[in-house]
This record gives C-alpha cells, structure tokens and sequence, in this order.
C-alpha cells in the first residue's frame, strides 16, 4: 500500500510540476491584458476602463483548451448568442532549419495590439471597415459599454501553434451602433 501512495504522490508531483512552466512559457497576465485594452479605449476618449472578470477568464480559458483538442488550435469562434463578445489570436510556431519546432514568444501586449491595430481600417464617421478589411477586434475592445475582459490561451503540443480568447461583456459590435 506504501508503494501505491509512493508511486501516486511522483506521478502527482511530476504532473503539478509541469504547471508553472506552461504558466510562464504563455506568459499570461491579467494586469498586461486590462493595461493594453484600456490603453486602446483612452486613445478614442473611452474612459470606462475594462476589469479583468475571472469567470470570463475561465470561460475563455475552456474555449481555448476547446480548441487545442477538438481543433488542432485552429481558430472557430464559441457560440456566444450575444451573451458576451469574443476576440480570437492564432500564433505559428517557429520553425527553425534544422527543423526544431519551438513555441513562438507571444504576449498579451502582442495579442491585444494586434487587434488594436485594425483600427487603421476602421472608419467611424460611416461606421464601418474599410473594404476587405477587417476591424470588428478593434471594435470590440473600444466599445464604451463593455465593462470586463477575460482571457486565456492554450498550445497545441504537437505543433505548438497557440490559440488565444478573450471574452468581453457585454458584447459589442451590434449592427447600427457606434462603439464610442
């Protein structure tokens, strides 16, 4: 019975071990995620700033992990029905010469900018993008009534692509409307 326990309490140890350095390899902090939103919402003159919502956090966090399994990391949008806004990012991995595979350096700044950026495509006097382009992750992070953000990330092991979620309510981006 002493081995039984022994070789659990390993196998638990091993497992619980692994945790932290998925934690720092992501790199993922809640401040960083509400400092870059707010920071996009301050450059239009949206000054309700976002909170960080940690049941919004899990929510995302299990789409994340949704998609890493069922996926492949691919990107598919949940099925939010209004309930709550969501932004997707997808990261490659970085594939050397000698044909290592390691996991691309991505942060939330990254991530955030990233859809901040579309902004250049959007033009708020016909409310719209600019055509082909895309601007509704832009939208989404300056809309004034959005009040919380959560978010997470998972890697597919195998080809350590990277699929990022965050997830706002209320949701934005409602047809007709002006997100500030």
């Amino acid at each position: 019975m002493k081995l039984l326990f022994a070789a659990i309490a390993v196998a638990l140890t091993a497992a619980l071990a692994s945790i932290p350095a998925l934690a720092s390899e992501t790199n993922l902090d809640s401040a960083v995620f509400v400092a870059v939103h707010n920071k996009w919402r301050t450059q239009v003159g949206v000054k309700e700033e976002l909170i960080y919502s940690p049941t919004l956090a899990l929510r995302a966090q299990a789409w994340a992990d949704n998609l890493m399994k069922s996926n492949q990391c691919k990107m598919r949008h949940s099925k939010p029905n209004g309930k709550y806004g969501e932004n997707l990012y997808w990261a490659s991995a970085m594939t050397w010469s000698d044909g290592r595979i390691d996991l691309q350096e991505v942060s939330p700044n990254k991530v955030v900018d990233s859809w901040g950026s579309e902004k250049a495509d959007y033009d708020y006097a016909k409310n719209n993008c600019k055509s082909g382009k895309m601007c509704g992750h832009y939208t989404q992070i300056v809309w004034r009534d959005t009040k919380s953000v959560g978010c997470g990330m998972a890697v597919c092991a195998d080809t350590r692509e990277q699929v990022w979620v965050c997830q706002y309510q209320p949701a934005g981006n409602w047809v007709g409307r002006r997100p500030y």
